[in-house]
């Protein structure tokens, strides 16, 4: 007799290989969703926290909090609250910055068309109307960067579709530069460094860029030559740059990708430095 299939066994046999893997995963429901917040959490009850722009990993018992909620540990995957979602769900999916990965949505033909023209060619996986291009490093996600055209990587989902074609590149200035709000035109600043507007409206202080170079260069230099205790180190240091350098906008996610690569290369995971890096923002209140 031929049995029904499990959907729920489907999903965490892909699930589990993705987790062990260092990819955070998450179920969704129907609609291709994340599962609603749990009782704990219902009406905004926990204050909202995981929710938050900046904030950290769910604390919840059970897939809350979207994004938040994606995790790579077995123990929480096959814990008796997800057992429940995974019944449930219709579909995985992954969170690409902890992944240390950047999905570039290709939501339609044109998209795809102008994609091949413009950006470098790297990892494809087919979606239900475009395509997900798969870059190597993450970067801040945004919606809509042109027509049909999103950027999933840092506190966002996508949806597991299989690990598709090609190789996979590194991600690319081209795709750094559509998250980028192009600014109105401006005076330079002295010695010719263009400063961008900070989040915080903050005049920067660094006048040269050499102020801000000797900053990350220092921050390298503490981190590779740490001898124990890295963990603390990596968050000390990267609360140190974004107190110093973070504010006024001239720090970019190629200084971030020369910290993480720095704690990487001390034996630091991609989700502990995204971890790192949220959690120290957090507690400046960036």
């Amino acid at each position: 007799m031929t049995q029904p299939t499990d959907l729920r066994g489907e999903h965490l046999r892909t699930a589990l290989p993705l987790a062990a893997s260092g990819v955070p995963v998450l179920p969704l429901r129907a609609g291709k969703v994340p599962f609603g917040n749990c009782r704990r959490c219902a009406d905004n009850a926990c204050g909202g926290r995981p929710n938050m722009k900046n904030a950290g990993p769910c604390a919840c018992p059970g897939p809350c909090h979207g994004w938040a909620a994606a995790t790579t540990d077995p123990d929480v995957i096959l814990s008796g609250v997800w057992r429940r979602a995974w019944a449930r769900a219709t579909a995985v999916a992954y969170h690409p910055g902890g992944a240390w990965l950047t999905v570039v949505d290709l939501d339609n033909t044109d998209a795809i068309t102008w994609a091949r023209e413009n950006l470098p060619a790297t990892q494809t996986v087919p979606t239900t109307r475009g395509e997900h291009w798969v870059y190597l490093g993450p970067m801040r996600s945004v919606n809509a960067v042109r027509p049909g055209v999103d950027i999933k990587s840092t506190m966002a989902y996508a949806r597991w579709l299989g690990p598709g074609t090609g190789t996979m590149t590194g991600l690319p200035e081209a795709v750094r530069a559509l998250a980028v709000k192009q600014p109105s035109p401006v005076q330079p600043a002295p010695h010719g460094l263009t400063v961008p507007a900070g989040a915080g409206g903050e005049e920067c202080r660094h006048r040269t860029p050499a102020y801000l170079e000797r900053g990350i260069a220092m921050a390298e230099q503490r981190i590779t030559e740490a001898t124990s205790g890295i963990h603390a180190t990596v968050y000390r240091t990267f609360l140190a740059v974004l107190s110093t350098h973070g504010r006024c906008g001239c720090l970019t996610d190629a200084h971030m990708a020369r910290l993480f690569t720095a704690a990487q290369a001390k034996g630091e995971s991609p989700r502990h430095c995204t971890d790192a890096w949220t959690n120290a923002r957090t507690a400046l209140g960036m």
